[in-house]
């Protein structure tokens, strides 16, 4: 096998990519108080009930550390996708037509994230991880 032919090492990339990017959200919002409320009254504003604000945890906890050990990737991916679409549609869905001044989408990162997730799904952790898919 080739380096160049080594979907497993892809995986890898992809799961660090992912998985830390989401932890450092998660790490972030552990360390701020109120940001549960904040988006639990969102949730309410849009009659959601409050304690769904939870599942960012899961979303930004839980799934990036089950991406990141290869263990039950691909529920972690689908927590993560189901994460991303949340938070693109209760909190990013007004920048969903907009450009920024370079032109760049400014829902770039969470699509970006959003399809990380949904291929981690799919395609499992690969060869290097706690417990292959």
């Amino acid at each position: 096998m080739s380096f160049f032919n080594n979907e497993h090492l892809g995986k890898l990339i992809l799961r660090l990519a992912l998985g830390i990017t989401l932890l450092l959200h998660g790490i972030a919002k552990i360390g701020a108080p109120d940001v549960l409320e904040s988006i639990g009254e969102h949730l309410e504003h849009l009659s959601l009930p409050a304690p769904l604000a939870f599942g960012v945890f899961a979303g930004e906890l839980m799934a990036p550390l089950m991406i990141l050990a290869g263990w039950r990737c691909r529920v972690g991916g689908a927590l993560a996708a189901v994460n991303m679409v949340f938070a693109i549609a209760l909190m990013r869905m007004s920048a969903i037509w907009s450009l920024g001044d370079t032109g760049g989408w400014h829902l770039e990162t969470e699509v970006l994230m959003l399809g990380a997730s949904l291929a981690l799904m799919f395609c499992g952790s690969g060869r290097m991880a706690i417990r292959p898919d």
